[in-house]
């Protein structure tokens, strides 16, 4: 009996050798692929065939897996994975006179282009204010998000580069923190309003990391209210939110018909679970 069990022990210790290498191997692709120069669709795009999307998406979804919080990983992750929702996001935005404008005019959302100083003489309550709060607060930039390089299409690319730089806005919007719960609980939201694979998987691994008290509050409260408001909201790609920051946090979301949050969470102790 002690052989078998040996044995089994041994073939899950080398599946998750093989699992884990695979992941460092892609890392170490991704930045093979960022040293050289490739001529693309638009600047830093990396052209690759399914073949090396696949591998890539296999690399950093275990690389997700085991840390949450590479955030280079979870990009390349979304964007070998997520072609079919892409497409479905950007006729939703073509389809809506506010979202047909972003894609046309293509705004950003950096340091560089935010005028931190007006949103802070902003009253409490309005949304550019409370986004300006919930980044002061959670210690984060909009200048963390990587720019997109491996989805081949450069209207889709646009379209992801403007999902990952209104992730932060959603947190404001939904009343999160980015503590594990807070993005899990953003992530449910996301799953159900995007369609993004990456979202989806997010969402149910992403409880994995949370103890007893807080799987509890995820299930009874947080996770059906995501959900619930992710699927009647209306597009959160479609407004150019740049435009809203004097307008109401309450007023928008009304707008969005997104309901306040059940629960308020902490912005402190980040990476508890």
């Amino acid at each position: 009996m002690w052989l078998r069990v040996g044995k089994r022990f041994h073939r899950l210790n080398h599946r998750h050798c093989v699992l884990t290498s695979k992941a460092v191997c892609v890392q170490k692709l991704h930045g093979e692929f960022t040293e050289n120069n490739y001529e693309g669709l638009y600047p830093g795009h990396i052209p690759t065939t399914p073949i090396q999307k696949a591998l890539l998406a296999v690399g950093s979804g275990v690389a997700a897996l085991q840390n949450p919080y590479r955030h280079d990983m979870v990009a390349v992750l979304g964007e070998t994975t997520g072609h079919l929702a892409l497409i479905n996001l950007r006729d939703r935005m073509r389809n809506d006179p506010e979202g047909y404008t972003i894609l046309t005019e293509r705004p950003r959302i950096r340091l560089s282009t935010l005028d931190l100083s007006k949103m802070s003489s902003l009253p409490d309550g309005s949304f550019g204010r409370e986004y300006l709060r919930f980044l002061e607060d959670n210690h984060v930039t909009p200048d963390t998000r990587a720019d997109v390089k491996f989805v081949d299409n450069e209207e889709l690319a646009y379209v992801m580069q403007r999902y990952r730089e209104v992730h932060d806005l959603l947190h404001t919007l939904l009343g999160m923190p980015t503590n594990m719960l807070g993005e899990v609980a953003v992530k449910w939201f996301e799953a159900a309003q995007t369609g993004l694979p990456m979202c989806a998987l997010g969402a149910v691994l992403g409880p994995l990391r949370l103890n007893a008290s807080r799987l509890q509050s995820l299930f009874t409260s947080l996770g059906p209210w995501a959900v619930q408001n992710g699927r009647r909201a209306r597009c959160v790609l479609s407004i150019f939110y740049e435009r809203r920051w004097e307008q109401s946090l309450e007023d928008l979301r009304q707008e969005l018909n997104i309901e306040p949050p059940p629960v308020i969470l902490s912005a402190t102790n980040k990476r508890n679970t």
